[in-house]
């Protein structure tokens, strides 16, 4: 909003209040899909490890699992230093991402892979968009630590989309349908955390 100031009829874009209260409310949304989003990853991995966890893929897929819950453990720290509420769909994020994993872990070692690598894909432009976000918003040293935090997480998250890529994602049956179904329902599962 512009406004003029009475004393010198200067015009400023809008009060310091208010630049704050937006970059706040960023940050607030922005941890609360991230939060959401790797909770659900672990349970993406658990669902995979209970259909394929004796099977030769098992510790590639308990590495990538090991890391996510990095990731989590430590959005659990940042929901709480930036006094983030959860979204209130974390339980159904949670059976989700279960059934999600162990659901492609079902068609084999291809269709667990193909999953990771469309979620990933997803995450990656969504950590991608965030960093964005933050930098256009010239917020780069106030956000430092979180921002060096999504970078760390978008590109550990890559390695497991090149990981599922190597590990013959694009051999699962359907993939092409299967990657845009998951790509989908990680899109509006973001949409849906950001606000609720």
């Amino acid at each position: 909003a512009v406004v003029s100031t009475q004393s010198t009829g200067e015009e400023i874009d809008e009060y310091p209040s208010d630049k704050y209260k937006r970059s706040e409310e960023m940050i607030q949304r922005f941890l609360r899909v991230d939060h959401a989003g790797e909770v659900g990853a672990n349970d993406i991995y658990a669902g995979q490890m209970a259909v394929l966890g004796r099977s030769e893929v098992a510790p590639l897929i308990q590495h990538m699992w090991d890391q996510e819950k990095v990731h989590r453990a430590k959005m659990n720290e940042l929901i709480v230093e930036h006094r983030v509420r959860p979204t209130v769909l974390l339980p159904f994020w949670r059976a989700a991402g279960f059934a999600l994993g162990a659901g492609t872990a079902l068609l084999g070692k291809e269709g667990a892979m193909a999953c990771t690598v469309a979620v990933e894909d997803t995450i990656v432009t969504h950590y991608t968009d965030q960093i964005r976000d933050i930098v256009e918003q010239g917020k780069e040293e106030e956000y430092r630590e979180l921002l060096q935090v999504i970078k760390k997480f978008r590109d550990e998250e890559l390695e497991h989309h090149d990981t599922g890529i190597e590990h013959g994602a694009e051999l699962a049956p359907q993939y092409k349908l299967l990657s845009k179904i998951i790509k989908l329902g990680c899109q509006t599962a973001i949409k849906v955390a950001e606000r609720v």
